[in-house]
């Protein structure tokens, strides 16, 4: 089947066409992020599944290596996978990440995990929405924020040696504002990735997964970063 190209399609068809395709990466996305917090909530009020999982050291320390893993894996390799082996990885890793965030619920309140939840959520939407709808070009964004997401990783590793309350705050203040940043950035080059003609194809779905991963991966960083200025501690 042929497929059309941004010269045989009207504007109108173009942008029709780019927001089914959003519409598809926001919907998997969500799936993922329900998937997360329910996995979270239920492992935090489960006492004898969450000792299971948090009672052994070594388990926090599987799970944290799987999800490194499975990340990387669906990253570069989902274009190459089945739908449903894409399907089934991105699930997964929601799912392990849940299990990880269940955590959460016993250092933070819940109430500051719903409100720090809507306010990533708010920030999030604003952000991804100007990433779609601007006219400018955001790729000069890419290697600023990419260097600045390396440097706080970096940061967030010779802080756990040195213990520094200040350079923690730096951290999470700089993590904020980076990956605001890679929302919109990363909603453009999404919205620009799509192939024009593609509707309908397992290409099309396997792409809207990679994206979806590229934005929940945004999102829970950001509500991560959040947390820890608007969490409160139990």
């Amino acid at each position: 089947m042929m497929q059309n190209s941004p010269r045989t399609m009207s504007i109108d068809a173009v942008a029709a066409e780019q927001q089914r395709f959003m519409v598809r990466v926001y919907n998997w996305m969500a799936a993922g992020l329900g998937i997360t917090g329910f996995m979270a909530y239920y492992v935090a009020n489960n006492p004898t599944l969450f000792n299971i999982v948090m009672g052994n050291p070594i388990i926090p320390i599987v799970l944290i290596i799987a999800q490194i893993g499975l990340v990387f894996w669906l990253a570069s390799r989902v274009m190459q996978m089945s739908v449903s082996q894409a399907t089934g990885i991105f699930f997964l890793y929601a799912g392990l990440t849940g299990i990880t965030f269940s955590t959460l619920f016993v250092v933070y309140t819940a109430a500051s995990i719903t409100s720090t939840f809507l306010v990533t959520a708010g920030t999030f939407g604003a952000m991804s929405l100007y990433g779609y709808t601007t006219k400018k070009d955001l790729t000069s964004w890419g290697s600023f924020l990419f260097m600045g997401l390396i440097g706080i990783i970096i940061a967030s590793v010779v802080n756990i040696f040195m213990q520094s309350p200040m350079m923690h705050m730096i951290i999470t203040y700089a993590g904020v504002l980076i990956f605001v940043g890679l929302t919109a950035y990363d909603t453009q080059k999404i919205k620009e990735m799509n192939i024009l003609g593609n509707e309908g194809t397992d290409e099309d779905t396997k792409e809207a997964i990679r994206g979806a991963l590229t934005l929940y991966l945004d999102f829970i960083n950001l509500f991560l970063m959040l947390l820890r200025l608007m969490g409160d501690r139990r």
